[in-house]
């Protein structure tokens, strides 16, 4: 770990992975910690603020979390914990819902969704010992690309044209009537993108 003046810190990237958080998740507490208590930075390291390990892990342990998740739900967050999973698996299986009958929240307040827990619990079991097995080098198109990294497709169609930083080169380009060209991208190419997206560091 990290240590600024003889203290142990933590930036922001390094959070992320501690706690399993997302950056947009940090970057919104870090906002509101006139309202939450969120800890000051303890300084900076390079161009990253630095947080003490100590104090945030504390104030983290007993932040205020209200309003609290109501009994028998569970979101996102708790789902990630109690099953193991990455918040990109989560985000995944969500953007697939149409074909994998992912179960719908439960209850929603403000942005914050919350799902059956034991519902939502007997869904991944089922789904877990039906799906296909899926190889890292399997082909994609765009648009399961899109449903990969849990984008809508109109999100990803550009990408073939104006690629985002870390955008893979298609494994595979089929010429298609009119001129044409449907990209093929492998699928450890497109997770792999989803992690580094997730956690630029």
């Amino acid at each position: 770990m990290t240590t600024l003046d003889g203290r142990r810190v933590q930036t922001r990237s390094e959070l992320m992975e501690t706690y399993d958080l997302g950056r947009s998740t940090l970057e919104k507490w870090f906002r509101e910690r006139s309202q939450n208590g969120h800890p000051e930075p303890a300084g900076t390291i390079g161009n990253q603020l630095a947080w003490d390990a100590e104090e945030w892990a504390r104030w983290y342990k007993t932040r205020d979390t209200s309003p609290q998740t109501p009994s028998g739900l569970a979101t996102r967050d708790d789902l990630m914990a109690k099953h193991n999973l990455t918040r990109h698996t989560l985000k995944k299986l969500w953007a697939e819902r149409d074909t994998n009958n992912h179960p719908a929240p439960a209850h929603q307040s403000g942005k914050s969704l919350y799902w059956n827990e034991s519902a939502w619990t007997t869904w991944y079991t089922n789904y877990t010992q039906s799906a296909p097995a899926e190889s890292p080098d399997d082909l994609v198109t765009l648009a399961e690309a899109a449903r990969i990294l849990g984008l809508a497709q109109s999100s990803a169609t550009v990408y073939a044209k104006r690629p985002p930083a870390g955008w893979p080169e298609p494994a595979e380009e089929v010429p298609l009537a009119g001129g044409r060209v449907r990209r093929l991208y492998r699928r450890s190419d497109i997770e792999t993108y989803a992690a580094k997206k997730q956690d630029p560091r």
